[in-house]
């Protein structure tokens, strides 16, 4: 299939968030708070391109919690047209899409011009989220421990809880998806 096929097999965000189960509420927290900064010449520069994207997530999925309302928002003041896919009925497409060539990481943001090419790709992580998450990984005992599954587990509630309420990672995430697009 082609990306114009994809994007158009895609739910908009609004029935996407409303089958949500586990991080909507988190979502929507975000969604509800986050403010765009003041960067007119930006998103102006955005219309212009006639952007969609096709976004690959799941519900579970906390940075995909963190990142898609920081997109919607952005969407928005740029007038881009959004399509969400679940990652895991749509592997043929995330395939195409593998962090380091083998993970299938999300959230993943595919945005295309008017003709359905690939003008950028954003994701899974803004970096500085990124060496947030891999510092908080570094306290873990190893996988074989008696105890990693219960520290595995609130290390993810640790985590969750900051990407939700720390408004410099939506920042960083905001000005990471600005710095892919102006490439």
């Amino acid at each position: 299939m082609e990306l114009n096929d994809w994007f158009n097999k895609g739910i908009l965000p609004d029935d996407y968030i409303e089958s949500m189960q586990t991080h909507r509420e988190n979502l929507l927290h975000i969604y509800d708070n986050f403010q765009l900064p003041e960067d007119q010449a930006f998103f102006d520069a955005l219309k212009k391109q006639n952007l969609r994207v096709i976004v690959l997530t799941e519900d579970w999925c906390g940075d995909a919690m963190l990142n898609i309302p920081i997109l919607l928002r952005l969407s928005e003041a740029a007038n881009i047209n959004v399509r969400m896919l679940l990652r895991d009925q749509n592997l043929e497409l995330m395939d195409q899409y593998l962090t380091n060539g083998k993970s299938r990481s999300i959230p993943i943001f595919i945005f295309l011009d008017a003709e359905g090419n690939e003008v950028a790709k954003w994701g899974p992580r803004a970096e500085k989220v990124q060496q947030f998450v891999d510092h908080s990984k570094e306290a873990l005992p190893q996988e074989d421990a008696e105890d990693f599954k219960e520290k595995f587990n609130e290390m993810l509630f640790f985590i969750t809880k900051s990407l939700r309420d720390n408004t410099d990672f939506w920042e960083d995430v905001y000005l990471s998806l600005k710095n892919e697009l102006n490439k």
